[in-house]
Parts: structure tokens; C-alpha cells; sequence
């Protein structure tokens, strides 16, 4: 294998697969990014079984020539090393070839490396896919639709089920929920499908978070393929797999309250920089809890009392407020990632009760709610 290659677009592409390739595999060849070259381009591979992603540099993009294949051929090199080799080449040009015992050279301008590398016929295959169910979805709305929920799974292991997000295709709409059993996000989303194909599946939040973190911010559309136990996003000159979690998800429908007795309006960004302030003082104390309590007037003061270290209160106003009175705990924490997650300026939340889960969406948008389960403090 012999090829001379753009150093900028290797640097993208091995980072990109870098997200998929961990230090601590079972499988020793899966610390290594696979590299192919043949006469379309170079493909780069990286894996940890659970996630894998392939990222694909084609002979030439837009007019512009970007490799010069000169001798196909593959080879697994050691990931850790490599990258760092190639984002700290001195020129714009690597030249790479594999010679006998797949020893591998890297050169460019007076620099010159020479890595031991692996057989990739050892490397495992990554799943073939049937595509014949597909959907598209537009990047943005994917990362975006990713960032709305991802925040809320669990991250403990006692319910492996609730460390990724639930995907539900129906009628051409997708729900994305994810839940830690204190909190809930839920985002749905109008999709094209051209099958009637109706899906239930769980993806891993870890999963869905290096793909975000790979997808540009574009509007091109993102082709994802969902079988049994796998899901494929097809980007442009990228693919990404993830296994699904097993079991089932638990039906999060009947934990949305249908009905509420105090509903409030308030500015997104104030509210959110009150509890950030309130929660100054609740940090040392385990669970970061911070106090809302209606006033008069439609104003609501948001408090914080730890013992040891001292106390805050702050008034805010708001819009509107209808319903009871009302003296509640919540996680500071649980609801600043909530606010951050919404768009809007204008968040409406509905309380039925202070030890009930409370709702919070946006006034423009009903295809978001993040709902939250008070704190008890007696």
C-alpha cells in the first residue's frame, strides 16, 4: 500500500474514527484504526465493538485532488500512536507505505516514521446492513433533536436499559426520550419515511454523543438504517454503527401528568440565572436542591438554605401565573440542564402538586417537554 495524502483531511478523518477506538478492548487489534486505500480513496475505520465508525477520503472532492493512490492495499496501525504522529507532521503532504511485515512509513517533509503495524484481514468486519427500511433526517435536526435528550439517561448501570435514549417511529413522526428515573426529555420530530416501518429502539446516549460530536452543522440529510440490533447513520463520507441495548423500555407515556393546578410563564434566561445563583450555596449539600415558592403578584422567589454555609433568596417575575399556591424542591442541577436544553425565550411549566413530576416546554413549541421529579425535604 503506497499513497500520499492531504495531512488536514487525514487529521479530520482520524479523529473522527478516533471516537469509536478505546484503550481498554478485549480485542487487542481494536486499539488500532484500520486504513484501506484503493482506487476510489482511503477509508479509515475505527471500533470498540460497540460503536464503529468508518470515514471515507475520496480521491479527489470538488475539482480538488486530495490523495494519490499509488498502490492499494490495507493495514491496522497503532491509534494512539498514529494520531498523534499525524497531527504533528511538519508539512501539508503525508506520504504513507507498508512495507514487508506490514511496517509502515509515514513521511513528510524531512520528517519519517516508521510504525509496526497489524494485519487488517485480523480486523473484525463491521455488521452488513440491509437498507431497505431507511429514513433521512436533516443533520441539524439530528444533533439537535441528540442534544435535547441525551442529558437526561442514566449513568449508572443498575438499569442498563436507561443508559440510552428511546427512538419511536410512527406515522412518520420520531420520538427521541431519554429518562434517569428523575427526569425525563422528549423531543419528537416530523420525518420522511418512505416505508410505513414502525420502530421501538434503545441506542446508547454514549453513542449518540460522539456522533453528534462528528456531524457538521449542515442541513444535508443523514440516512439512518435500523435492524435488529444495530443502527447505521450515513452521513456524507461517514458511517456510523452502534449496537442497541437489549430489553425494554419502560413506558414513559403514563409519567407525563395530563392535568396541572399550577401553571406558571417566566423568562427562560432569568429563571435559569436565579436558580444558577441559588444553587451557589446548595453545591456542598449532596443533592443541590434550591426552593421555588409562588408570592404575590405573580412573583416567585427562588431560595437555598445550607446550614453550615448560609442562605439565598431571589424574587422573579413572572408573566403568568394560574392555579394554587405552590412550595416546591427541586435538583438545581436537573433543571438548569433542562432550560439549557429548551429554545425559547418564553418557558411555561406546569406543577400538579409539590411532590408530583412537573413540566417544563417552551410557549412556541410543543415537541419538546422536559419533565423533572421534586426533591422531598421534611
Amino acid at each position: 500500500m503506497k499513497f500520499i495524502i492531504q495531512r488536514d483531511q487525514l487529521v479530520q478523518s482520524v479523529q473522527d474514527v478516533m471516537k469509536a477506538v478505546s484503550s481498554r478492548t478485549t480485542i487487542p487489534i481494536l486499539t488500532g484504526i484500520k486504513i484501506v486505500a484503493n482506487s476510489e480513496g482511503v477509508t479509515l475505520t475505527g471500533s470498540d465493538s460497540d460503536i464503529s465508525i468508518e470515514s471515507f477520503i475520496p480521491v479527489e472532492e470538488d475539482g480538488n485532488e486530495i490523495v494519490e493512490i499509488q498502490q492499494s492495499g490495507s493495514v491496522v496501525l497503532q491509534a494512539r500512536f498514529f494520531s498523534e504522529i499525524v497531527k504533528k507532521l511538519p508539512m501539508d503532504i503525508v506520504e504513507i507505505e507498508v512495507g514487508n511485515q506490514h511496517s509502515t512509513m509515514i513521511r513528510s517533509g524531512k520528517a519519517e516514521f516508521s510504525l509496526n503495524g497489524l494485519d487488517a484481514e485480523e480486523y473484525p468486519h463491521l455488521p452488513q446492513i440491509e437498507e431497505e427500511n431507511m429514513f433521512k433526517i436533516p443533520t441539524d435536526l439530528l444533533k439537535a433533536m441528540i442534544r435535547q435528550t441525551v442529558f437526561a439517561v442514566s449513568t449508572s448501570e443498575t438499569r442498563p436499559i436507561l443508559t440510552g435514549v428511546n427512538w419511536k417511529l410512527e406515522n412518520s413522526e420520531l420520538i427521541c426520550i431519554a429518562t434517569d428515573s428523575h427526569r425525563l426529555a422528549l423531543r419528537k420530530a416530523a420525518i420522511n419515511t418512505e416505508s410505513q416501518s414502525l420502530y421501538n429502539v434503545v441506542i446508547p446516549g454514549k453513542s449518540l454523543s460522539e456522533l453528534s460530536k462528528i456531524l457538521d452543522d449542515t442541513s444535508d440529510l443523514v440516512e439512518i438504517v435500523i435492524t435488529e440490533n444495530q443502527v447505521l447513520f450515513k452521513a456524507k463520507n461517514l458511517l456510523f454503527f452502534s449496537r442497541l441495548l437489549d430489553g425494554n423500555y419502560p413506558d414513559t407515556s403514563r409519567l407525563i401528568p395530563s392535568e396541572s393546578k399550577t401553571n406558571m410563564t417566566i423568562n427562560s434566561k432569568e429563571f435559569l440565572q436565579a436558580i444558577d445563583r441559588a444553587s451557589l450555596l446548595a453545591k456542598e449539600a449532596r443533592n443541590n436542591v434550591v426552593k421555588l415558592s409562588t408570592i404575590t403578584d405573580g412573583m416567585i422567589e427562588i431560595s437555598s438554605n445550607s446550614p453550615e454555609i448560609g442562605k439565598v433568596s431571589e424574587e422573579i417575575q413572572s408573566s403568568e401565573i394560574q392555579g394554587e399556591e405552590l412550595k416546591i424542591s427541586f435538583s438545581a442541577k436537573y433543571v438548569m440542564d433542562a432550560l439549557k436544553a429548551l429554545e425559547g425565550t418564553e418557558i411555561i411549566i406546569n406543577f400538579t402538586g409539590a411532590m408530583r413530576p412537573f413540566v417544563i416546554r417552551t410557549t412556541q413549541d410543543d415537541s419538546m417537554l422536559q419533565l423533572i421529579l421534586p426533591v422531598r425535604t421534611y
